[in-house]
């Protein structure tokens, strides 16, 4: 073979190569942005749900004490993530805000009743645990009112309920759709190389002694493909908080980590079998099925 010819095939072979990575690279940086936008929708839907306002209304003539003692108890409560008293005055002084007029004047008294404005954790914003909080709540001798938007609660679970679904579906079709690209990658990648494979195998080599190096060297473009995929996570992520800082309140670094590991850990795993089922299609071809 002439060095012209020796040099095409080494370009040709390393185009592959380069080839194989970027492919694999978007792939796994798919699947890294869709893990970004289930951890980031999961964030936003308890955020949603933890600024759900609810307010129980005291009834009138009971004292601070016993108010503030109530919001205590509120506080070390598992499903409270927050709690604000707000006393008559303050509620007067909002209300007339929002009015834009002196409601006190011209009514001669304050009729608003002190109440506690409630956050509640995530977990607890469904239908039923909402319930079995009021009903608590009710049975408290102080306490006259519990008043939450009902309507509103059912519409944001029933719309969460609904993307989550939607969210979980095309996750998965985007999973096989990965597993599958990749594997495909993979196998074209070693087709190049397949008539050496089988001489190898002709001259009494061992299976495991030719999976070995290939083996590795998909392990290896795995690991680069994970590397150069998560650089662009990492890069994306950091624009996005650039331009909308909220989105740092809705971050978990310890979940995102955790999905970076996933990444790296999924190019390594993917690669690495995809290259042993290729291999062991061209193990266990006749020389003849090389050939189509």
């Amino acid at each position: 073979m002439s060095k012209r010819d020796e040099r095409y095939q080494r370009r040709k072979l390393q185009s592959s190569k380069a080839t194989a990575l970027i492919s694999i690279m978007l792939v796994l940086f798919m699947l890294g942005l869709l893990g970004l936008v289930v951890l980031h929708a999961r964030k936003l839907s308890d955020y949603v749900r933890e600024n759900i306002g609810f307010s129980i209304y005291m009834k009138e003539g009971v004292r601070e004490a016993g108010i503030i003692q109530l919001q205590k108890t509120l506080d070390a409560a598992p499903f409270i993530k927050s709690t604000e008293y707000i006393t008559p005055e303050q509620a007067a002084v909002e209300l007339q805000e929002d009015l834009g007029e002196d409601f006190i004047s011209f009514l001669g008294y304050n009729p608003l009743l002190p109440s506690i404005e409630l956050k509640l954790k995530a977990n607890y914003t469904n239908p039923d645990s909402l319930e079995v909080i009021e009903k608590a709540l009710l049975g408290n001798p102080d306490v006259k009112e519990v008043y939450y938007q009902k309507d509103l609660v059912h519409m944001i679970n029933r719309n969460i309920r609904r993307i989550g679904l939607v969210i979980m579906g095309f996750s998965a079709l985007l999973l096989i759709i990965a597993v599958a690209l990749i594997n495909n990658t993979i196998r074209l990648s070693l087709h190049s190389r397949r008539f050496l494979i089988k001489t190898m195998q002709l001259v009494g080599a061992t299976g495991w002694f030719i999976s070995r190096p290939f083996l590795w060297k998909g392990v290896v473009q795995g690991m680069y493909a994970a590397f150069m995929a998560l650089i662009f996570l990492g890069v994306i992520l950091y624009f996005s908080q650039k331009e909308l800082p909220e989105l740092v309140n809705l971050q978990d670094i310890g979940l995102i980590l955790t999905l970076f590991g996933f990444v790296f850990l999924a190019g390594i795993i993917l690669t690495y079998f995809s290259t042993f089922f290729a291999l062991r299609r061209y193990l266990r071809a006749r020389i003849d099925q090389l050939y189509l």
